[in-house]
């Protein structure tokens, strides 16, 4: 199938307004948004073709405050390793949509899949963990493209995690997403307008050999 440079342009444009959104509207998802979103998730490479990702809703109240308990003392165990204006930076951050997002998902790799027999993962076993990655990001495009926001919870403690959404034991904890409408919308990383850091150019990640 051709694309045309307009849609490489609008490709782009999807990138660059891609993100990690943590301020949300309450406004619900339309019926069938979830769904439709990680469908299109299922969509994303796998080694193997293993598809070895496991979506978890998380809409039980208990649950949420769980997660909501086991956020605040892990970010309290992060901000305790920085010291001075570092620190001060820290505490201003929201780091978290927890509160108001209104849909919530845990994303999980499921290693001991028998899907795909094992291609790719012999002496690379966290290819696994890679493809629910590649998962989260298509997912995360698809739902920034309906004018959606998604927010990647990494300060938390995996085996908490899948205690308090009580998983099987072989899935391996990825990330926790909080997904709705956001509350505003730029084109900067939030972290990048809070001074914590600044985008690199692109050049600087590439060695040459």
């Amino acid at each position: 199938m051709p694309f045309d440079d307009a849609f490489r342009d609008d490709l782009r444009a999807l990138l660059h307004w891609r993100r990690d959104v943590r301020r949300f509207r309450r406004d619900p998802l339309p019926e069938g948004a979830l769904d439709r979103l990680i469908a299109t998730a299922c969509l994303a490479p796998s080694v193997g073709l293993c598809q070895p990702w496991r979506f978890v809703t998380v809409d039980d109240p208990a649950r949420r405050a769980a997660l909501r308990d086991l956020f605040a003392r892990c970010n309290a165990e992060a901000a305790a390793g920085y010291a001075g204006e570092r620190a001060e930076r820290y505490a201003a951050l929201k780091l978290a949509g927890l509160d108001d997002a209104p849909a919530q998902l845990s994303v999980f790799a499921d290693r001991s899949t028998a899907v795909g027999h094992g291609l790719g993962r012999r002496t690379m076993p966290e290819m696994a963990d890679y493809s629910v990655v590649t998962a989260i990001h298509t997912l995360w495009l698809a739902a920034r493209a309906e004018g959606i926001g998604l927010g990647w919870v990494s300060i938390l403690d995996p085996a908490a995690v899948a205690r308090i959404l009580d998983v099987p034991a072989e899935w391996r904890f990825i990330g926790h997403l909080c997904i709705g409408y956001p509350a505003e919308e730029a084109d900067t990383p939030e972290l990048e307008r809070a001074g914590w850091e600044r985008r690199h150019p692109a050049g600087e990640a590439v060695l040459r050999r």
